[in-house]
């Protein structure tokens, strides 16, 4: 009987903190500072091939990033629509980028098992420090540099209001 309370609250633990969002439900919370700047230090942030890379080096482009993981279901179902949605704003300057905590090894055999073309990323910072506290959660950056938005579930992200809502973004 301890077992089966024991399993019953490592699953919950598990749905919990993977949170969803209704689907074709954009929820979003503006910041409370429109003018919180990229500060992602470079090491906090691999490329696959294990070379430090920082946010701020998309600085220009509006950058989309997206925290991740392999086993979270609502990560795994908003990644289709979340690829159309980068065909989409290709040309509205956007730049997608899927961070996990994941190893290297982990994220890029799911890059070749799945084969989205996304730029996967390392991310070795802390949870706490970004304020994430469910997968998937997402942080919308102007031009600037600037977050100017914080998307925690699953979203429907080719859906014609988040993509007007990404293009209406600055």
């Amino acid at each position: 009987m301890r077992l089966r309370i024991s399993i019953f609250i490592t699953i919950l633990a598990l749905l919990i903190s993977c949170k969803k969002a209704v689907k074709d439900k954009y929820s979003s919370r503006k910041e409370a500072n429109n003018s919180e700047k990229i500060t992602e230090a470079a090491s906090q942030f691999e490329d696959l091939d294990g070379n430090p890379i920082a946010i701020s080096d998309y600085k220009g482009k509006r950058i989309l990033l997206n925290y991740w993981a392999t086993w979270c279901r609502p990560c795994l179902e908003e990644m289709p629509s979340l690829l159309r949605s980068q065909a989409i704003l290709e040309k509205e300057n956007y730049i997608f980028l899927l961070a996990s905590d994941q190893s290297l090894g982990v994220i890029k055999a799911f890059k070749e098992e799945r084969e989205f073309d996304f730029i996967f990323i390392k991310y070795s910072g802390s949870w706490t420090d970004q304020q994430i506290n469910s997968l998937p959660t997402t942080f919308i950056y102007n031009e600037e540099g600037e977050k100017v938005e914080k998307i925690v579930g699953g979203v429907t992200w080719d859906s014609p209001e988040v993509i007007q809502k990404l293009k209406d973004t600055h």
